[in-house]
């Protein structure tokens, strides 16, 4: 832990207190300048708006999209057709086994303005948008639902198997609907599946790289420049290592922050 986390935590941390460059006499000696880096970050526009889209990408993606669209799925598995279940299970899992590079270029290939989604809209006479320059934020949140429900699903699948079934067939022959069901017993007992699945897909969709670089590169101009995309634009295209080293300390800090709301959420049930 030592050596593979904390060690790197720790020189990222120095490096982002520092001027280092990509290039130049910089790169070979950087010099030490304090919270002048974030001083800097701190008074950008474009910082604070980098943080608003990443909020939103992982509240809309993760918290609710994975999450909610995962339950639902494996309520499917669970309670639907078996043939049904089976075949929306293995669509789901595929996407997710799927190299990310590789999942990213199909929802390139699916969204962009010729793709796969404005043709199947012609076969409907609409015409669709353009979707990656109009809706970019829209789009790598629908991607990285369709990249990572699967995940959800199996672990609430797994947490719906734990659910006696003598409970939910006492409250059905009581006169319980299937919603009062759902809401009074199920999800009280899979509650704690839902908060460390919340937490696990928070910290992993604060992190999605790759998806976002692929679809719209941040773009168009900074529409879905979240904070990855920000510091990775900072430290390699603007030759900033030791700014854009900065940002990504920040964005740690952000998922530290979620991940101690998660565990607060735990505690409660932990302790009892």
């Amino acid at each position: 832990m030592g050596i593979f986390l904390v060690g790197p935590i720790g020189y990222a941390l120095y490096g982002s207190l520092t001027n280092a460059a990509l290039s130049g006499y910089r790169a070979v000696a950087p010099e030490f300048v304090g919270l002048d880096n974030y001083t800097q970050l701190f008074t950008s526009g474009q910082f604070w708006k980098s943080v608003w889209l990443t909020l939103v990408f992982v509240v809309g993606s993760a918290i609710v999209g994975q999450n909610v669209l995962g339950m639902a799925l494996a309520l499917l598995v669970r309670n639907g057709p078996k043939r049904l279940g089976s075949v929306v299970s293995s669509l789901v899992v595929t996407a997710w086994v799927l190299p990310e590079i590789v999942a990213a270029f199909t929802l390139y290939a699916f969204f962009a303005t010729d793709g796969t989604l404005n043709e199947m809209l012609g076969w409907l006479g609409l015409d669709g948008p353009t979707w990656l320059i109009t809706f970019p934020l829209l789009t790598v949140i629908l991607a990285n639902v369709w990249r990572g429900t699967a995940f959800s699903m199996m672990v609430y699948s797994a947490a719906l198997a734990e659910v006696p079934p003598d409970l939910t067939e006492a409250a059905e022959i009581d006169g319980a609907g299937w919603w009062q069901r759902f809401t009074r017993i199920t999800l009280p007992m899979v509650r704690r599946a839902i908060a460390t699945n919340m937490m696990l897909t928070t910290l992993q969709t604060l992190g999605v790289f790759t998806l976002i670089w692929v679809m719209t590169g941040g773009g168009p101009g900074t529409q879905s420049s979240t904070l990855p995309i920000l510091a990775f634009q900072q430290a390699f295209k603007f030759a900033q290592v030791g700014y854009g080293t900065a940002i990504a300390t920040v964005t740690l800090m952000v998922g530290a922050l979620f991940a101690v709301v998660y565990v607060k959420v735990l505690k409660p049930e932990v302790d009892s």
